[in-house]
């Protein structure tokens, strides 16, 4: 399902019935004067958005210091996650 985009005003003026939404799985984008701001989610998404992230990272690493493992480095490997 896409996200819906609406105003900063009518986020503000219908909050509760969006929120609603968001529990059964809807995400909103929030605009002001027709620019996203901001995304409301349900949790769990975000939850997932996160976990899917760090696997992307991940294999991007391993993707990086494949065949190089006399030259991996695991604290500069530790520092660069930080970042």
């Amino acid at each position: 399902m896409p996200s819906q985009q609406i105003g900063i005003f009518e986020a503000k003026t219908h909050l509760s019935q969006i929120i609603e939404k968001v529990k059964n799985g809807a995400d909103f984008i929030i605009t002001n004067r027709g620019e996203p701001v901001a995304k409301i989610i349900p949790i769990e998404q975000e939850k997932q958005m996160t976990r899917k992230e760090a696997v992307e990272k991940m294999i991007e690493l391993r993707k990086n210091y494949r065949g190089e493992s006399s030259s991996f480095n695991v604290r500069k490997a530790i520092e660069e996650g930080r970042r």
